[in-house]
């Protein structure tokens, strides 16, 4: 894979530290992912508030550097038809890592969150910190150096593993099985193997991150007038969830938001890796060790209506390898498992989806983590909004590498 000491070099982006720029640019991301056909001039100022004259500065920047591409003409609307605007896809990359248990997944994607190229190796988390790094940072040098031009264009990397952890430091807690890694701090050690920012964060938020519409804006079953809210549930060599509220990724003060699967349900069950009893974890594990996927999905849906009842979220995504295997069975047993419990406490029943983007939905939100600060968005995964004219954050802090 090449030698891991070689940094790859790195994007120089001066132009794009703005928030004006980056209002511009979410819109722009926005109308070039899926189907989009782009957007014009007028539109972008009409939706950031900013002046035509404003727009028309910003997008010349975007151009000259690269970053924005004519995508033809609008539809006629009694005058001149207007140009549309969209994103270079590939003026740009961000790789994203799932650095999980026993196995470690690379994706390079470009600016609108596509993936351009993907691998997959077998790895122990429990060997040496320098091994591991030692494979990550050579499965992104390998992934890179395989696209053309992309070496060069590369934003940064986003790194995404099981809790706990404290992603604004960049270090690892006591990850349950792994006491070795307690303190660790990975995101600086990566980054310097790379040469590259790098921005850490737990699987399960990555995968929520992935499953968020651009921007924020709500899906199929959201609640009108509000922004999305959902609980994304990773079940695979552990169980953990992501937790989207009112379209911002909630992390909690201390980032601890999410052990979903420590939940204790059984007081008098097995004990858990974590050394507590009748963990939700411990319990769909168990199952799942002796065949029994029903039932490991039943206790699934009981935790999904406890998350319902508490957050009284609009949906639930289910993820991981393990309910990969049997995506049908889990989509329909949690749903029967949680809709009497929550008619009983809501007087509704939830959606119920599986992640679309399937294991590599942790890898494909991890490149949106080191995509995120180019479109402004900070570490809650909000974009800039406007307030009397003048771009801010919606809450505190940047994500930086």
């Amino acid at each position: 894979m090449g030698d891991v000491n070689r940094g790859i070099s790195g994007a120089n982006l001066p132009a794009l530290r703005s928030h004006n720029t980056a209002l511009v640019l979410g819109l722009l991301r926005t109308a070039t992912v899926g189907a989009g056909t782009g957007i014009s001039r007028l539109e972008l100022a009409e939706r950031t508030g900013l002046t035509p004259q404003a727009v028309s500065k910003i997008t010349a920047r975007l151009r000259a550097d690269g970053l924005v591409d004519e995508a033809g003409r609008g539809a006629p609307t009694g005058g001149k038809p207007r140009t549309l605007l969209r994103l270079a896809r590939r003026a740009r990359y961000a790789a994203g890592v799932h650095l999980d248990r026993d196995e470690l997944t690379v994706v390079l994607a470009d600016l609108a969150g596509g993936v351009v190229d993907a691998r997959t190796l077998p790895l122990d988390l429990g060997r040496p910190a320098g091994e591991v790094l030692e494979a990550v940072a050579g499965l992104v040098r390998e992934t890179v150096r395989a696209t053309p031009g992309a070496d060069g264009a590369v934003l940064g990397a986003g790194l995404a593993c099981p809790g706990p952890l404290d992603q604004a430091a960049g270090v690892l807690h006591r990850v349950t099985g792994l006491p070795g890694w307690d303190g660790y701090p990975l995101r600086d050690a990566l980054a310097e193997r790379l040469g590259l920012p790098v921005v850490l964060d737990k699987d399960t938020n990555a995968a929520a991150l992935a499953v968020l519409p651009p921007g924020g804006d709500a899906a199929p079953g959201a609640v009108p007038g509000t922004g999305d809210s959902f609980g994304y549930l990773h079940l695979g060599t552990g169980l953990g969830a992501g937790l989207v509220l009112d379209g911002a990724l909630h992390r909690g003060a201390r980032t601890g938001a999410g052990e979903f699967g420590h939940q204790a349900i059984a007081p008098d069950g097995p004990v858990c890796a974590c050394g507590n009893r009748g963990c939700l974890e411990a319990l769909c594990l168990a199952a799942v060790g002796r065949g029994d996927t029903a039932e490991a999905a039943r206790l699934l849906g009981v935790g999904a209506a406890n998350l319902v009842s508490l957050l009284d979220i609009d949906r639930v995504v289910l993820g991981g390898r393990t309910v990969l295997a049997d995506p049908g069975l889990f989509a329909r047993e949690v749903a029967a498992a949680m809709d009497p419990r929550t008619l009983r406490a809501a007087g509704r029943t939830v959606p119920v989806t599986v992640a679309p983007a399937g294991r590599r939905v942790v890898a494909e939100g991890a490149a949106l983590l080191a995509l995120a600060p180019l479109f402004g968005q900070t570490a809650v995964g909000r974009p800039p909004v406007r307030v009397r004219g003048r771009a801010v954050t919606a809450s505190r802090g940047d994500i930086s590498g």
